[in-house]
C-alpha cells in the first residue's frame, strides 16, 4: 500500500465554456451524460453547469475541485480511473439566480435532466399533478413573480424558460435522461401544462422554441462509499472527495432535434436515431424490470446487492422467467435479445459493482407501471397469468408490508396503509392503487397472493 500523501484534484487548464445545463447532479449524470460529453470530439466547446437536487455538499465539493472528478470503471478484473472534465461549474439546487442566468444565456443550447421518475410530478394519466402541494405552491409563486424560487423540476424548467424568453435567449433542447418510456413527451407535457397555468403566452413560446428529446440511458452506477474514495487515492495518488463508480457497459440512444446544436456525443458511442422506442422498451423491461424483481424479491430474501441476489438460484431462476416472458413481446430478433440478456447476466454477476438493492427499491409506484405492467397486460390479453410478473408484484407488496429494504416511495403513506392487514385484502388494495384493473383481476390477485405466501411464510 502506498504511503505517499495524495495530491488534491484540481483543474489546471481552463474549463470548457458552459453551453449545457444539467438538473440532478449525482453519480449517474457524472457516469453517463458528463462522461459522453467529455469524450465527444468537440468536448473543448461544451461544458456543463450542473445543479444538485438536494445535496449542497456534493456541489460544493465538486466546485472546490474545479468540477473535476474521477470516474472509476469497475470491471470484474480491476478498476480503471479517468478524470472527467466536462462539468465546468457545480451549483447547489437552491442557487436559483444562477439557474435563471444560465437558462437565459443564448450560449446555452441544451438542458439535461436526471430527476427520477417521481420528479416529473405526474398524475396516473400522465398529466401534471396540480393537486401536488409543491406544484400548486410553485404555480402560485411563478404567477406572482416568474423569477421566484421554486421547488419542483417542472417549475424549475418553466422558470428557466421564462427567463430565456424574457432575455431573448432563443431556442434550445431539453433532454430528459430518466428511465421513463417516451421521456421527451413526458417532460414536454408537464412543462407546457405548468407553463400554461402561469402564462399562456409562455406556454406558446415553449411549444415554438423548445424541443424535447426522447432518450434511453443505461449505466449502473452504485452509490460511492468511503472505500471508493480511498481506492481512488491509492490508485491515482489524487485526493478526490467525490469520485463516481460505474460499470464498463454504457448505452445512450437519443431521438429529437437540437435547434441550438449539441456535442458530438456519437463520437463517444451514443446512438442518434429517429425512433428510440424499441431500445427503450427492451431496456426498461429486461434490465430495469429484472432490477425491480431482484430489489424486492432479493431484499425480502435477505440479499443486499444485485450480484448477491443473482447468486441465489431462486432469484436467478425468477429473473430468467421474467426475461423469457417479457421477451415474447419485444420487437427485436431472438438472437439480438439473447445477446442482450447474456450481457445483462455478465453485468448483474459482476461482484465488484456493489449495486445496492435498497437503492433500486425507491419509487416502485412510479417504476413498476413502466417496467412490469406492460408485459403483464400483454400476457393477460392472451389469457395467461405470467409467473414472474406476478411474483414481482408479490415481492413489492411484501416490501410495502415491511419486509426487505425500507420503503422509499412518493406514495409511501398511502401504499403501506393499503398493504396492511389480511394478505388477500392487502394485495387487492395495493394492486388497485397501482392500476384499478389489476385489483379487479381475480386471477392476478390469486397469483400474487400465492407468491406472497411463498415469499413470506
Amino acid at each position: 500500500m502506498s504511503t505517499r500523501t495524495p495530491e488534491p484534484l484540481r483543474r489546471t487548464a481552463p474549463a470548457p465554456p458552459v453551453r449545457l445545463v444539467h438538473l440532478g447532479l449525482g453519480g449517474f449524470f457524472r457516469a453517463h451524460q458528463a462522461w459522453y460529453t467529455a469524450r465527444a470530439g468537440d468536448a473543448d466547446r461544451w461544458g456543463f453547469a450542473a445543479f444538485s437536487g438536494r445535496s449542497r455538499r456534493l456541489a460544493e465539493s465538486l466546485e472546490a475541485q474545479g468540477g473535476l472528478y474521477t470516474l472509476v470503471t469497475r470491471a470484474a478484473d480491476g478498476d480503471r480511473f479517468e478524470v472527467v472534465g466536462s462539468v465546468a461549474r457545480a451549483h447547489a439546487g437552491d442557487d436559483h439566480t444562477a439557474w435563471l442566468a444560465y437558462l437565459a444565456d443564448p450560449a446555452v443550447a441544451v438542458v439535461t435532466l436526471t430527476v427520477t421518475e417521481a420528479g416529473y410530478r405526474r398524475r396516473p394519466d400522465g398529466g401534471l399533478d396540480l393537486s401536488d402541494a409543491d406544484v400548486a405552491a410553485d404555480v402560485e409563486a411563478l404567477t406572482a413573480d416568474p423569477r421566484a424560487p421554486v421547488r419542483t423540476a417542472p417549475a424549475r424548467l418553466v422558470a428557466g424558460l421564462a427567463a430565456r424568453r424574457a432575455g431573448g435567449g432563443g431556442p434550445l433542447a431539453v433532454v430528459p435522461c430518466d428511465n421513463l418510456p417516451g421521456n421527451g413527451l413526458v417532460a414536454a407535457r408537464v412543462t407546457v401544462e405548468l407553463a400554461r397555468q402561469v402564462d399562456d403566452a409562455l406556454a406558446e413560446w415553449v411549444d415554438e422554441h423548445v424541443s424535447f428529446v426522447t432518450t434511453m440511458v443505461d449505466r449502473i452506477t452504485p452509490r460511492t462509499t468511503d472505500d471508493d474514495v480511498d481506492a481512488v487515492a491509492q490508485g491515482t495518488g489524487r485526493d478526490d472527495a467525490v469520485p463516481v463508480v460505474t460499470e464498463p457497459f454504457s448505452e445512450w440512444v437519443l431521438s429529437g432535434s437540437f435547434p441550438a446544436g449539441r456535442p458530438r456525443w456519437e463520437d463517444a458511442g451514443a446512438r442518434i436515431t429517429d425512433d428510440v422506442e424499441a431500445y427503450e422498451q427492451r431496456k426498461l423491461w429486461l434490465l430495469n424490470g429484472a432490477h425491480s424483481l431482484l430489489a424486492y424479491a432479493g431484499s425480502v430474501r435477505g440479499h443486499a446487492t444485485v450480484s448477491d441476489a443473482m447468486a441465489d438460484p431462486d432469484c436467478r431462476r425468477w429473473v430468467e422467467q421474467w426475461w423469457a416472458d417479457a421477451s415474447r413481446y419485444l420487437p427485436q430478433p431472438d438472437r439480438e435479445l439473447a445477446g442482450y440478456r447474456a450481457a445483462l447476466r455478465e453485468r448483474f454477476d459482476n461482484p465488484r459493482i456493489r449495486h445496492q438493492l435498497s437503492q433500486i427499491v425507491a419509487d416502485g409506484s412510479q417504476k413498476l407501471p413502466v417496467r412490469i405492467l406492460p408485459a403483464l397486460r400483454r400476457a393477460r390479453t392472451e389469457g395467461r397469468v405470467p409467473c414472474a410478473a406476478t411474483l414481482v408484484l408479490a415481492a413489492w407488496v411484501a416490501h410495502l408490508r415491511g419486509r426487505g429494504a425500507p420503503v422509499d416511495d412518493p406514495r409511501a403513506a398511502e401504499l403501506t396503509a393499503a398493504a396492511a392487514g389480511e394478505p388477500r385484502q392487502a394485495v387487492r388494495a395495493v394492486l388497485g392503487a397501482l392500476d384499478p384493473g389489476l385489483g379487479r383481476d381475480a386471477d392476478v390477485v390469486r397469483a400474487v397472493v400465492r407468491h406472497l405466501a411463498e415469499l413470506t411464510p
